[in-house]
């Protein structure tokens, strides 16, 4: 069981930036694929980006590649979200998940545990 709580969402003017927070419970952490998506209302969550076990193999979603950087410290079992030259299209709930090891899935079925989301606005 992993218990996941993101942190650093806020309201930001467009161009600007952000720094996310999810950090995990349990020893296991460093097992876990980690990925992030994101939800605007009515609206199916999108894959924003993830990251496997070891950090050493990531994936992101066409419209933030080169804007957003996703990282892990498993000493810390917390995984971060860099969002840079951020867009009033970013504007969501961004919510962090685990998902099993040896992939990044990119489907949130595919992932296990969820956080419970943090606001981020992007004012134009």
């Amino acid at each position: 069981q992993v218990q996941l709580v993101e942190s650093g969402g806020g309201l930001v003017q467009a161009g600007g930036s952000l720094r996310l927070s999810c950090a995990a419970s349990g020893r296991t952490f460093s097992s876990y694929t980690m990925g992030w998506f994101r939800q605007v209302p009515g609206k199916e969550r999108e894959f924003v980006a993830g990251i496997n076990w070891s950090g050493s193999s990531t994936s992101y979603a066409d419209s933030m590649k080169g804007r957003f950087t996703i990282s892990r410290d498993n000493a810390k079992n917390t995984v971060y979200l860099q969002m840079n030259s951020l867009k009033p299209e970013d504007t969501a709930v961004y919510y962090c998940a685990a998902g099993p090891p040896g992939w990044v899935p990119t489907r949130s079925y595919e992932y296990n545990y969820w956080g419970q989301g943090t606001q981020v606005t992007v004012s134009s």
